[in-house]
């Protein structure tokens, strides 16, 4: 188990900013997650770390949102999910830790980039399903590399115009059976050992508060401050998660 005072100064709100997102309160903040742990453990040791605590806030509110979910939708998403956790699992697998780091303070930036200059709206015309196939693909990969896989489906799924229920519950079911499809490869990576799930087991309750915290805000605060925040740490982090790659 992890024992290092500043790793939890990192961990902590990173884990509670996940359950916030999970919540459906400020969703996307999630992406921050790994991005801000890994700033002082590698970042597939902080993939690892999060696998447990993303299940098991996608199991807490999966009961409530899985019947409203989209299932027809859902059975074009999720293999295209798959193909790109699969992705994930090869380009983990081959490419050093440190151009990992690089891959994931990149695609951290370009979706605060993303967000900035072109924010998903509800009110544009319905994509095309192969932009659902790729950003779905991209969603996976993501996901597999850095637990970010709300940004780019979000991008294909927010202007099919859900309803509100009916999008979270959607999202919870393509991210519970994404994030399963995790365990095994992470476990032939060597990610999944018992320190690892020691850490996990101990910033447990930090998840469930974030989750807990975030049912009670969406319904009382604007996120607009918050927003601003977390992206402003996405960037810092992002960006020193690529100088050290580049370094």
């Amino acid at each position: 188990m992890i024992t290092e005072p500043m790793f939890y100064a990192a961990a902590v709100p990173a884990v509670f900013l996940m359950g916030l997102s999970k919540s459906g309160f400020g969703a996307g903040f999630g992406a921050l997650a790994v991005p801000l742990m890994a700033l002082t453990i590698p970042v597939p040791q902080a993939a690892a770390v999060m696998l447990p605590l993303l299940c098991l806030a996608d199991f807490s509110g999966l009961a409530a949102l899985a019947r409203h979910a989209d299932w027809r939708l859902l059975r074009f998403l999720i293999p295209a999910g798959l193909l790109g956790s699969l992705i994930g699992w090869a380009s983990f697998g081959m490419l050093p830790v440190k151009v990992v780091a690089g891959i994931v303070g990149a695609v951290t930036l370009l979706f605060v980039a993303l967000r900035l200059f072109f924010p998903p709206k509800a009110d544009v015309a319905t994509p095309h399903r192969g932009l659902g196939w790729l950003l779905g693909t991209a969603s996976g990969y993501t996901s597999f590399i850095a637990h970010a896989g709300a940004p780019p489906i979000s991008f294909y799924v927010l202007p099919l115009k859900l309803e509100p229920l009916r999008f979270s519950g959607t999202m919870a079911v393509f991210f519970t059976i994404v994030n399963l499809s995790k365990w095994i490869p992470y476990w032939q990576l060597g990610l999944i050992d018992l320190g690892n799930l020691g850490t996990s087991l101990a910033l447990g309750p930090v998840v469930l508060a974030g989750v807990w915290t975030g049912v009670r805000l969406a319904s009382r605060v604007k996120p607009t401050l918050f927003y601003r925040l977390v992206m402003g740490g996405m960037v810092v982090s992002g960006g020193k998660l690529l100088w050290d790659a580049l370094k």
